[in-house]
Order: structure tokens, then C-alpha cells, then sequence
């Protein structure tokens, strides 16, 4: 199992290897910051709640970071309830992103897709969610979270 901060560098890693920009990167490494914010997350999950994650992190990071990096965080929840509509990408969730999915408001419907879709960071949302799901690798190399100072700081208001 990867802690949390393994699998917010992973999900950096797996952008900067995807060529995304620097602002996608920066918002692959925070996109999971409101659950260092949270007060319990795994307790909420065991009492079947949403901590609501991404809002947590959004209210948050916009007082700091580019509107770039804070809308993908935003709704890459989001992203998730639209990709799990195809079974493919349903199947390759964790068993724990299956539990979270259901507490986040389950698979899409059609009105919501179409609504999603309109998102002005729907594309780098996705791309965000797919990193998110990729990221959680035991035993690969990891970077330090030094190495991404700099690219934070380009990305400050």
C-alpha cells in the first residue's frame, strides 16, 4: 500500500511522463491535499461518508495556485463518476476507489455527463482522474517532493 503523499507524487509522475503542462503536473500532486485536511478520512469512509475531498482542496489552493491547477482538483471527482461509465475503466478501479465512488454519488447518468462534459477543465480533469487511479504502484522509484519546488512556485497567483 502507498501513502497518500507516494500517491500524489506518482500521479506527478505519471503527468510529467505524459508531457502534460506544468500546471497539470502541479495539480496532480495536490489533487488529494484536502485529505491532509481532513480530520479522519478512512473514518469517514468506514461511516459511509464523503469527506468531500476535492472541495476541501479547492476552497483552499485557489487563495494560492492558478486557476489551472485548482479546477482539475475541483472536479476530478467528477471525472471519476464520468469514466466510470464505461465498464473497462470501472473494472480497473481499486476496490477502494469502487467504495469512495458510491459515496461520491456513483456512476454518472446521461444529464450529468453532457453537463460534465461542458466543464472548461474537463479534459485535464480526466487526464487528472486517470493519473489518480494509476498512481497507487508499491516498490517503484520515487521522487523527492523537493523536486517539484520550482514547479509550484510557477504556479502561485
Amino acid at each position: 500500500k502507498v501513502t497518500m503523499t507516494e500517491h500524489m507524487i506518482q500521479s506527478a509522475m505519471l503527468a510529467e511522463k505524459n508531457n502534460c503542462s506544468s500546471s497539470l503536473i502541479c495539480a496532480s500532486l495536490l489533487h488529494d491535499y484536502g485529505h491532509f485536511i481532513l480530520d479522519n478520512p478512512d473514518k469517514l469512509v468506514n461511516q459511509k461518508e464523503d469527506g468531500k475531498h476535492e472541495d476541501v482542496a479547492y476552497r483552499y489552493l485557489k487563495k494560492y495556485f492558478k486557476k489551472n491547477v485548482v479546477e482539475p482538483i475541483r472536479i476530478h471527482v467528477k471525472a471519476k463518476r464520468y469514466l466510470a461509465r464505461n465498464q473497462k475503466y470501472y473494472r480497473i478501479l481499486s476496490q477502494a476507489s469502487k467504495v469512495s465512488l458510491h459515496l461520491q454519488g456513483g456512476v454518472m447518468n446521461e444529464e450529468e455527463s453532457e453537463k460534465f462534459e461542458k466543464e472548461k477543465f474537463f479534459d485535464d480533469a480526466i487526464k487528472l482522474r486517470k493519473f489518480d487511479e494509476a498512481a497507487k504502484k508499491t516498490g517503484i522509484k520515487m521522487k523527492n517532493i523537493n523536486n517539484y519546488k520550482s514547479l509550484l512556485n510557477s504556479n502561485l497567483l
